[in-house]
């Protein structure tokens, strides 16, 4: 008997094709590769690219995960779904920042906000739906988009302010449309949304929801929202638009991205919330378990405690503002984040970035953020850096006028 060989397969799915496809994705591989996996020798570089600690942590934040990691009793490793006192702690937190009575048993715990982001998706969209989210944007949100098997719908913001484009959002909602992802305070802009312009969200979105016959969910990423400048007062689409999913990581709140612990958060307005909150836990475990680890979630009461200094963030902020404005860059000062999101001198922002390179200091182009003829700077860059990037920023800037 004749046996015919089946014809040749790919080694990888078709999912998993499209996500090493997306270009945001390629490029912030190949710079995981460059800059954290590659030894740069931070005694000779200014690295400004992601938002790592480039200081020891503080003294605080190591005791109580030390203090975390001694045993109470024969569970305290074991596996852990949704701690109630970790649970607590972020819904009372929640409640004093937002003015908003978030109930202990509407927050699911996340490693991390990636999982957060992820797990909303999951929750409320099918395959095919659409998910709209505005440009600059967290360079991972297509990504996570796609893996979730739903269609990226891309607006721009207006680049004068940084504020969302109603208008924009509004012509792009289809009858496919079933999230929008608004991140304030905003990375890579530091634009924190004023309440106004998310009551008129609000307003959109159920009128547009009305319009299509189906409810449009509101996925909002707010990773930043302890870390505001000025003594700016943040606000959460949670306040205005019941059908929000609010995500949150303390890796920014701590500066400590290699610790994986965040939230998804379903404010006390979310109609039907106790029908969604059975699914958002098989999905926790289905996704593979995306709880944070045990020694997270005992010290997570303590963690909500405090925070990095946003302070010591603000002053480097200031300094850069005020250094590079003398040198003729162009930013509008961040009311949040770790980053300043500026403007290159030319319109080639890859050039540019690539230039400062060649001089070790390393930034992130426009391009990654699909927003060509900026670049962005991370505020957690130590003082050192950014006294000796100054040079060089003044060089290249200079060496870019003599090109034009």
């Amino acid at each position: 008997m004749n046996f015919q060989a089946p014809p040749p397969q790919a080694a990888v799915s078709e999912r998993a094709a499209r996500l090493a496809s997306v270009p945001s994705f390629q490029r912030v591989d190949s710079f995981i590769r460059r800059y954290l996996n590659g030894g740069q020798d931070q005694r000779t570089v200014c690295d400004f690219t992601f938002g790592n600690p480039h200081q020891m942590p503080p003294d605080r934040y190591v005791t109580t995960l030390r203090d975390a990691l001694v045993p109470r009793d024969d569970q305290w490793f074991a596996y852990k779904t949704n701690v109630g006192t970790a649970q607590e702690a972020a819904a009372q937190s929640l409640e004093r920042l937002l003015d908003v009575p978030f109930r202990t048993e509407d927050i699911f715990l996340t490693t991390g906000g990636f999982a957060a982001i992820a797990l909303a998706l999951k929750t409320v969209a099918d395959p095919g739906d659409e998910v709209i989210y505005s440009l600059p944007p967290w360079f991972l949100y297509e990504p996570l988009i796609l893996e979730a098997g739903l269609v990226p719908v891309k607006v721009k913001v207006h680049t004068a302010t940084f504020d969302l484009d109603l208008a924009a959002i509004d012509a792009a909602i289809t009858e496919r449309t079933r999230v929008v992802i608004v991140n304030s305070p905003n990375n890579p802009t530091g634009r924190i949304y004023p309440p106004e312009l998310l009551i008129r969200l609000a307003g959109l979105l159920e009128t547009a929801s009305a319009r299509i016959g189906r409810r449009i969910y509101l996925i909002s990423d707010e990773a930043y929202n302890r870390i505001v400048f000025d003594g700016a007062r943040f606000h959460s689409p949670a306040e205005y638009y019941p059908y929000t999913l609010l995500a949150y990581s303390y890796g920014k709140t701590h500066l400590s991205p290699g610790q994986r612990v965040g939230y998804l958060a379903l404010p006390p307005s979310m109609p039907r919330r106790e029908e969604m909150a059975p699914a958002i836990s098989g999905l926790q475990v289905a996704m593979g378990w995306v709880y944070p680890n045990a020694l997270l979630q005992h010290a997570l009461p303590e963690l909500e405690k405090f925070s990095i200094d946003v302070g010591q963030l603000e002053r480097r902020r200031d300094r850069l503002v005020d250094a590079l404005g003398s040198m003729g860059y162009r930013m509008l000062p961040p009311e949040g984040t770790f980053y300043l999101f500026v403007s290159t001198p030319g319109p080639d922002d890859d050039a540019f970035t690539e230039s400062l390179a060649r001089r070790g200091v390393f930034v992130f182009p426009g391009t990654l953020f699909e927003t060509p003829g900026f670049f962005r700077i991370s505020l957690t860059a130590n003082e050192d850096m950014i006294e000796r990037s100054l040079p060089t920023f003044e060089a290249a800037i200079k060496e870019s006028r003599k090109g034009t």
